[in-house]
């Protein structure tokens, strides 16, 4: 008994030493491999080549052009944009005109813009939204909104008192007494109201003769396109 258990452990003695051989055997041949493969010098692979990315198209307005004009959340979606044109502006009503007259410092206008008196304007003055720009001989010419309006005298008359023509007056009945004209009242002599720069306009039916002077003023009548002009101006 004792010769069998002696011979199982000399058995298995004699396989460790085989294993334990084989396991040196296998760490020296890997670390001979790993020797080898830390000697042997690595090649580097070059990289692949890099193909370039499209570039994306530019966005352009044209390129949706379907997506307004076939738009379903906007019945009256139209591509085409109308411009409305500006309306111009209406000129306003021009100035009256009274007369023209130089009295030796240059030729003036006598307007009125139907707000305030008649006055004297000389080119260079404004009166109202108009600017009175150049006097010719028989026209003003006015500047308004940057646009220039020349008008002739005639134009610019008042003509509003002018009597009623022989052909637009009613006929009369011939049974209608006529009645005789009033007389005229003379009016009150001298200067009447200040017209600016020393002037003074005549009161109506004045009559005193050209030439009167009352209170430093002389009575000037001149003629014009429009008839006999009155004023009184300062004695020099």
């Amino acid at each position: 008994m004792r010769g069998k258990l002696l011979f199982l452990n000399l058995l298995l003695l004699a396989g460790l030493v085989v294993i334990a051989r084989e396991l040196r055997s296998n760490w020296l041949a890997a670390r001979a491999r790993e020797a080898a493969m830390r000697s042997k010098p690595v090649k580097s692979t070059p990289p692949p080549p890099v193909t370039p990315s499209v570039a994306p198209q530019p966005v352009t307005a044209a390129g949706y052009l379907d997506v307004a004009q076939q738009t379903l959340f906007a019945k009256d979606r139209n591509p085409n944009v109308v411009v409305e044109q500006e309306k111009p502006k209406p000129v306003p009503p021009f100035p009256k005109l009274y007369g023209v007259m130089n009295l030796g410092n240059g030729t003036m206008a006598i307007l009125s813009d139907g707000r305030t008196r008649q006055k004297p304007y000389y080119p260079g003055d404004s009166i109202g939204e108009f600017k009175l720009t150049e006097i010719q001989a028989d026209a003003l010419v006015f500047e308004w909104d940057q646009k220039k309006f020349p008008k002739k005298f005639s134009e610019l008359q008042d003509k509003t008192a002018e009597p009623a023509s022989a052909a637009d007056s009613t006929p009369r009945q011939a049974s209608a007494p006529v009645t005789p004209a009033a007389p005229v009242t003379p009016g009150k002599p001298g200067p009447g109201a200040d017209m600016g720069g020393g002037l003074s306009a005549c009161n109506a039916n004045d009559p005193s003769p050209a030439g009167t002077v009352v209170d430093g003023k002389r009575k000037v009548v001149s003629e014009s396109p429009f008839g006999k002009v009155c004023r009184w101006e300062p004695v020099r």
